[in-house]
């Protein structure tokens, strides 16, 4: 066993009241490690909270049937947090992630665990249970849980860990799927969950809005460097006319890889204040690294920032301009 699966395990052996969370804008990873995890906690008869900054993305909360999860309110949590015998940090490695969150967990004492497979992390636990090279949380969510023994994996576990793999494994496609991950998805699928269900709720069951502010993406859509960066952009106006939300953008960025040739794919969104940049890139294209330079970070081939700013013309000149620096990496 692992060194680390015996300090988290005694951590939940010897506490009794933790905390879970994750980054600003859940996806699926979070969202499915954070429920696999509490759910764990709680059949061993820990009380376990998750307390997230943001709310659960509509397509994700047929996982959250038992309503665990809980959007963060500073009067009704803080108290919480500060008792916790522990905190769990799921599937981010810096804790500025947290957004307004961050205050309350940096003033706690008590042990803080970090568990991701983003590379880079910054300081800020106690304890890291880090491989940047898995493909998701959720792997190794199964992977200690299966390995300490703890609890077995019932039906809701494994339901919202196979969501959590398959949604940051490119259901299944992504260059960091190996044989173990689909031995772990075997194991999971033999408590009964259905992958159909899962992929349907998450991928097939869109808004209307959400479809809209796609067609327009896609209208806006550019390439660049010869076709080998495309880049497309989400005006705030567009979000506003068609009623949508933020969440409603996740996953666009990655329509950017599907035009020929192009190796480097960027997503601009304008904020309220400020815009989030998502990239996304193929082979060994660091877009962790481009992230990195405009204030974000992520994985090599998949990172994101947000930038304050008044300009998107500007801003979208700017990482379009570094983006091709980046192609030199390109082999």
């Amino acid at each position: 066993m692992k060194k680390i699966y015996k300090t988290i395990s005694d951590l939940i052996s010897n506490g009794r009241n933790f905390v879970i969370t994750s980054h600003i804008n859940p996806d699926g990873d979070a969202i499915g490690s954070e429920l696999g995890l509490a759910r764990a906690l709680i059949k061993l008869g820990k009380n376990a909270k998750i307390i997230n900054v943001s709310e659960t993305p509509r397509e994700l909360r047929f996982l959250d049937s038992d309503n665990l999860i809980e959007r963060y309110n500073p009067r009704k949590h803080n108290k919480f947090i500060a008792n916790a015998d522990a905190h769990f940090f799921l599937d981010l490695n810096q804790i500025t992630r947290t957004g307004k969150m961050q205050a309350a967990f940096e003033k706690f004492r008590k042990p803080r665990v970090c568990i991701d497979h983003h590379q880079e992390p910054n300081e800020f636990a106690d304890y890291y249970f880090i491989e940047p090279q898995i493909g998701s949380v959720g792997e190794l969510i199964f992977d200690f849980l299966e390995k300490t023994k703890l609890t077995g994996i019932d039906f809701k576990i494994a339901e919202a860990l196979y969501a959590a793999i398959m949604t940051d494994t490119g259901s299944f496609r992504y260059e960091r799927t190996t044989p173990k991950t689909h031995r772990i998805a075997a194991k999971l699928l033999k408590t009964g969950i259905d992958p159909k269900h899962i992929y349907e709720m998450i991928y097939e069951q869109s808004t209307l809005s959400r479809l809209q502010i796609l067609g327009k993406s896609l209208q806006n859509m550019r390439v660049y460097a010869d076709g080998k960066v495309c880049a497309m952009e989400i005006r705030r106006k567009d979000i506003v006319k068609y009623n949508g939300t933020e969440a409603d953008i996740e996953g666009f960025v990655n329509y950017t890889l599907t035009v020929q040739n192009v190796r480097i794919g960027l997503l601009f969104y304008e904020f309220e204040k400020g815009f989030k940049v998502s990239y996304r890139s193929r082979g060994e294209i660091p877009v962790n690294k481009l992230a990195a330079e405009f204030g974000g970070g992520g994985h090599i081939n998949a990172a994101g920032s947000r930038i304050e700013g008044k300009s998107l013309t500007a801003l979208k000149n700017k990482v379009i301009e570094k983006a091709i620096e980046y192609l030199k990496y390109d082999k």
